[in-house]
């Protein structure tokens, strides 16, 4: 997403991608793998991993939501508090391999920002 202020200075907007799992501990080494791909690809994102806790407080910063496979039972109560954000559930292989660049690339199809 980009603004244009007084036609002489572009601001981009940094997307947002928050993954949701049950303590945040194994979700942070997926952060690492998804950030390490979109360096490479030359993406600017953000990619925060939280306990469902913690992302309830400021779910609505994230552009996607993607929920670890283990508490894909949340799903629904998740889509609820988020209204209009984007929800999804983590493939449960990539999850395992901590496949960050097809975790990276589902959330990218959620906010069309494919590359």
């Amino acid at each position: 997403m980009t603004k244009l202020l007084n036609k002489k200075w572009k601001v981009k907007i940094m997307k947002q991608i928050l993954l949701v799992c049950n303590a945040g501990m194994s979700t942070s080494m997926l952060v690492k793998k998804m950030q390490q791909s979109a360096t490479e690809r030359g993406i600017e994102i953000s990619i925060q991993a939280k306990s469902m806790t913690e992302a309830k407080k400021n779910i609505h910063e994230a552009d996607v939501i993607l929920i670890g496979p283990q508490i894909r039972y949340e799903l629904l109560a998740v889509k609820e508090i988020a209204g209009n954000i984007p929800v999804d559930t983590i493939d449960m292989r990539d999850y395992g391999m901590m496949n960050g660049a097809k975790v990276l690339e589902q959330a990218l199809a959620w906010i069309g920002e494919i590359r």
